[in-house]
């Protein structure tokens, strides 16, 4: 039996997209169901779009380039916006088509996560940053290289999340993040 690849690409269960130089190339049904975007508003984008600021968007581009280079994929979960502005949790997972130039050409996989972790108090870019990270089970040192910051820092942002969550300790911060509360 042949295998129709554009039909399978179009109907796959997840959000998928081809991308050259961090532009959507291609995208299929899921994604745009998941972002509420029809697919000739996305096709020609940067993925800025698809982020809740550009700062965002320019931070994650640089702190996954390196990732991308050495191991040719990468994945994590984050917040992003869907085109009526509602935020929401994403599980991405990317893979580089070019080695030794990440964001040149790469297939990329979008899971909505919102169902199981709603997005709760207003958060800045960088309380997303460390909210998505101490979810992952990172500590405030682990957090702080990965973005590049002080631990001491990620425990003031992690301060600011407990007093937005109204959290009594980091245990109960991730419970309200998980659950949205």
């Amino acid at each position: 039996m042949d295998v129709d690849y554009r039909t399978a690409f179009d109907l796959a269960p997840v959000g998928l997209c081809l991308s050259r130089n961090r532009g959507i190339v291609d995208c299929n049904q899921a994604l745009c169901e998941m972002f509420a975007a029809p697919r000739e508003q996305l096709i020609g984008q940067t993925f800025q779009v698809l982020y809740p600021s550009a700062d965002e968007y320019e931070r994650l581009g640089a702190r996954m380039a390196p990732i991308l280079n050495a191991r040719g994929s990468y994945a994590d979960d984050r917040i992003m916006k869907r085109a009526t502005g509602e935020l929401f949790w994403c599980h991405v997972m990317g893979r580089a088509l070019v080695p030794g130039a990440p964001h040149e050409a790469g297939i990329w996989s979008f899971e909505d996560l919102s169902e199981q972790r709603p997005v709760g108090a207003e958060l800045t870019p960088r309380e997303r940053e460390v909210a998505a990270r101490l979810l992952d089970g990172m500590t405030s040192k682990e957090i702080g290289k990965a973005l590049a910051i002080s631990h001491r820092t990620v425990e003031i942002y992690r301060a600011r999340l407990m007093r937005k969550y109204k959290a009594n300790t980091t245990a109960d911060l991730v419970h309200k993040l998980i659950a949205g509360a």
